[in-house]
């Protein structure tokens, strides 16, 4: 995965958690659903951002979004589908 698609999640996510009225530091390995920052509207737009960015299909009804809990995790997420 390239630097600039790092970027780009991080901002969004960062994007995610401002609308929300969380402005505090986001850390790689931060929850961001178990701990409530972000909520499931939150998780429907993330998963949208990945789909459009990496053109991963996570229609799957059967995805568990816990792998996206954090920046670490969705790096290796995409990554790992990635090949």
């Amino acid at each position: 995965m390239t630097t600039d698609k790092i970027a780009s999640i991080r901002a969004r996510v960062q994007g995610l958690l401002e609308e929300r009225g969380d402005r505090q530091p986001l850390l790689d390995t931060d929850s961001l659903f178990f701990s409530g920052r972000l909520d499931s509207l939150a998780a429907t737009h993330l998963m949208m951002l990945l789909e459009e960015t990496f053109g991963i299909d996570l229609a799957a009804a059967d995805f568990d979004v816990t792998r996206l809990d954090s920046l670490a995790e969705i790096e290796a997420f995409v990554s790992e589908t990635q090949g």
